[in-house]
């Protein structure tokens, strides 16, 4: 029997160097085809534009091509979920945001983050502007309010899905005040903002990155920004009296990473990690997102996995208090902030 044991040891021992030899042997070539990386989000939204800048600094750094897909719909879900049904090499990553880490919370799909390793959290858009189609009659925070607590359910307002920046600031104000409009749903914020120039809706809460050029083109028009002070000249929001108490939620701000599949091998994820930590100190990148709003993090790892449950404690809590929240955040361990 002592005799069976060690050989079944020595077996498994045996086979788990063969695993740990095969994953040494995969990385020490990877990559040595293009990688695919699937976005969560439609064109010309914030992650699609954050991504899509970072990715060249990357493909330097990895020696490869990075092939961007686009696979919008279900707050990220879709994207996400193709992802994990795929080889656990490092061939196939998701470029993602922050909805994900809302997934279990809001009941939208049995997985989050949990299954997923942080290669890079490339930056936050903590700058979160309040627009207008251009030619909405309002020009501040206020004006917007006093108008639709005098006309509930008459503006229509952007938003997307469970977990986004409009779901989020849109219950942070809603948590404040009366804030009553007609909700109208778009997979993201390039579709919205077509809407907005178009006048098909009024107003949306959308990051800076997406929302600024086309502010300072005259095709938005801003009413506010996330903050209890003024940004490129856009007013704060909180100079409407009834929102003084915003900044208990801030710094709050959706944000932008690069992951794979958790059981990727160690050495695999190593080398995306000094990659795209390597693509988010290229001076010009930093340059580009710090122009649109957004402040550089570059977190790759440990410390990205620290960021993203700090951010799921402080926004899951806050849909809790407010009512929103589908999985009371504490039954999934989700400590409050």
């Amino acid at each position: 029997m002592q005799k069976f044991k060690r050989q079944f040891l020595g077996a498994a021992v045996a086979a788990l160097a063969t695993v740990a030899g095969i994953g040494a042997a995969q990385a020490q070539g990877y990559p040595e085809r293009d990688i695919t990386a699937i976005i969560q989000w439609g064109a010309g939204g914030g992650t699609d534009v954050a991504m899509r800048g970072y990715a060249p600094y990357a493909e330097e750094a990895l020696g490869r091509k990075i092939v961007l897909q686009n696979r919008p719909g279900a707050a990220g879900a879709i994207g996400a979920n193709f992802v994990l049904q795929q080889p656990s090499d490092g061939y196939t990553i998701l470029m993602g945001a922050e909805p994900q880490s809302l997934f279990r919370v809001m009941k939208m799909a049995e997985f989050d983050y949990d299954q997923f390793y942080p290669v890079n959290i490339a930056a936050i858009a903590n700058s979160i502007l309040l627009v207008a189609r251009p030619n909405a009659p309002w020009n501040t925070m206020q004006d917007l309010l006093s108008h639709v607590q005098a006309n509930p359910k008459k503006v229509k307002q952007y938003m997307a899905g469970q977990g986004t920046v409009p779901f989020t600031v849109n219950t942070m104000v809603g948590s404040l005040t009366k804030f009553e409009t007609i909700l109208v749903p778009f997979d993201g914020d390039g579709p919205a903002i077509a809407a907005l120039q178009g006048g098909h809706v009024d107003i949306g809460f959308i990051a800076s990155g997406a929302a600024i050029e086309h502010i300072k083109a005259g095709r938005l028009k801003a009413l506010g920004v996330l903050d209890n002070k003024a940004f490129q000249g856009i007013p704060p929001m909180t100079d409407a009296p009834s929102l003084r108490a915003l900044p208990k939620y801030l710094p709050w701000g959706s944000w932008y990473g690069v992951f794979v599949k958790k059981d990727t091998p160690e050495p695999i994820k190593a080398r995306l990690v000094a990659a795209f930590k390597k693509a988010g100190d290229n001076p010009q990148y930093r340059k580009m997102m710090e122009g649109r709003g957004t402040t550089m993090l570059n977190l790759g790892g440990a410390e990205a996995e620290r960021f993203i449950k700090k951010w799921q404690s402080t926004t899951a809590w806050l849909y809790q208090d407010a009512g929103t929240a589908k999985v009371d955040p504490a039954t999934l361990g989700i400590a409050r902030p």
